[in-house]
């Protein structure tokens, strides 16, 4: 989510993708664009694919219907799965998409440590295991100002984490996403040019990761996740902008003091740790009191905590929310 615009956020990033023009045909003559094919970040196949929806996978059996999902029109699978922010496959929202085909996600193993009583490392299987999976359909709001309805299917992080039995110590929760430059060429790319300092981190404060809207996402759809928006298994927080929910974690480890996330480290001026969705707090350099939904033309009113305030509010009630980004 690096964003290198004016103060304007281009129009490629909050309109309809059938409304602005093929951006692929800008990238290809772009300065970027060069850059990374001089370092081999993008093969140059890259850009003779179009930007495809992800092809349908796995139905999930015995998915049950969530009383927190709203009631809003979805997103499409076509929208969800071709407009994507997920750096590690590339800084264009399309890239996730062509980028991510082959990415390998069975096995899958998630590093259980800190401070918790049942340190391991995990599969994928093992995580699910005894799992009540949930259809939760979400509004997802990216800091860049556009928005998505998105029916996830997942479970309450919250579930997890008893099983780990954290101590009294935990406070945080770090979530550690896969580095693998073999399989994501955009952690190839230097930070000069758009890259992160990888692996890509989060954290959430223990009340917020043991809220009962936190999820951890294995499905999308009712069937399982499509490469590029994070398979095989993701953290969902609604009412935080797109950033927090991390993508691909590979480790979990419970701690005493704060996580520096990765967006924090890279720009501390903009990104903050809590990024709770707020329209009175502006980033640097745009209003957040507007968003555009994916799919529609017209602005729409930002909601403070995304419009999830009756479930989390009460979390940070005395707390300065400009200060506290």
């Amino acid at each position: 989510m690096l964003i290198k615009r004016p103060a304007d956020i281009r129009s490629s990033e909050i309109t309809d993708k059938k409304l602005y023009l093929n951006r692929r045909d800008f990238v290809r003559t772009a300065a970027g664009t060069a850059v990374a094919a001089a370092t081999g970040v993008l093969g140059a196949e890259a850009f003779l694919r179009a930007a495809e929806p992800a092809v349908h996978g796995r139905k999930l059996a015995n998915v049950q219907k969530s009383p927190f999902s709203t009631t809003e029109k979805l997103n499409t699978w076509e929208e969800i799965t071709t407009y994507n922010n997920y750096y590690e496959f590339g800084t264009d929202k399309e890239s996730p998409s062509m980028l991510s085909r082959n990415f390998k996600t069975e096995p899958w193993t998630v590093a259980v440590d800190g401070e918790c009583n049942k340190k391991a490392v995990y599969h994928l299987e093992d995580v699910l295991k005894g799992q009540v999976l949930e259809d939760r359909i979400y509004r997802h709001r990216c800091v860049e100002a556009w928005s998505m309805v998105i029916p996830w299917v997942g479970f309450p992080l919250a579930n997890f984490i008893k099983r780990c039995e954290p101590t009294s110590n935990a406070k945080f929760v770090e979530f550690t996403t896969m580095y693998d430059p073999a399989q994501m060429p955009g952690t190839r790319l230097p930070p000069a040019f758009g890259g992160l300092h990888w692996p890509y981190v989060e954290g959430l404060r223990m009340d917020e990761a043991m809220n009962s809207l936190a999820i951890l996402g294995v499905g999308l759809y009712g069937e399982v996740l499509p490469n590029q928006d994070g398979a095989p298994f993701r953290l969902v927080v609604p009412w935080k902008y797109g950033f927090k929910s991390i993508k691909s974690i590979v480790k979990i480890r419970f701690v005493m003091k704060q996580p520096l996330n990765t967006w924090q480290d890279q720009a501390a001026n903009e990104y903050g740790f809590y990024s709770n969705v707020n329209p009175d707090v502006n980033h640097p350099r745009w209003s957040q009191a507007t968003e555009r939904r994916i799919g529609e033309f017209f602005k729409r009113k930002t909601l403070m905590f995304n419009g999830y305030g009756a479930q989390v509010a009460s979390m940070y009630a005395g707390m300065d929310l400009k200060k506290n980004y």
